[in-house]
């Protein structure tokens, strides 16, 4: 029993699920809840943005992709030829849907929250009055977020599919 590869799946499939479980749960459940909400919504969303959530995410989903990568590298045993198999074409396809949701959360929805949570906290020490300025900036920071969430869900989407299936290929 290789033991590497079971400690690998699990890490896999565990953090995998709280990552895509928590994307698909923002799209589908908080943010138009909190759209719906109004401007009422702005005090929870201010303290969600700084609540670490993201950080968890973005860990959740760096283990996942790690331990897929090094997982496919097992797998493969230094055979490139397994890479143009239906199962390694799949897995490929799925690994890469990760990496580019992976990297959509570090590149820009991580500064994007960061930015939201510096306006909330200036907001907070307003005495809890928005500029203008911040008036104006807070809804299309909003907006964008809710679009790379929704593109990073429907590509963990598209690898959650790939790695169910590929074994079966």
């Amino acid at each position: 029993m290789n033991w590497l590869i079971i400690v690998l799946r699990l890490i896999h499939i565990l953090f995998g699920i709280f990552w895509a479980g928590a994307i698909f749960f923002i799209v589908s459940f908080l943010l138009p809840t909190a759209r719906a909400a109004g401007p009422g919504s702005a005090p929870f969303m201010q303290r969600f943005a700084r609540s670490g959530f993201l950080q968890a995410a973005l860990g959740s989903g760096s283990l996942t992709v790690l331990s897929g990568v090094w997982l496919m590298w097992l797998v493969a045993g230094g055979n490139s030829e397994w890479f143009g198999s239906p199962t390694g074409i799949t897995l490929s396809i799925g690994g890469l849907a990760a990496i580019v949701a992976l990297s959509m959360g570090f590149f820009f929805q991580r500064p994007t929250m960061k930015r939201l949570a510096a306006i909330a906290q200036a907001i907070e020490a307003a005495g809890g009055t928005a500029t203008a300025e911040q008036q104006a900036e807070l809804p299309a920071l909003q907006a964008r977020m809710g679009k790379i969430a929704r593109a990073a869900a429907w590509l963990l989407a598209v690898a959650v599919v790939c790695m169910a299936v590929a074994r079966y290929l």
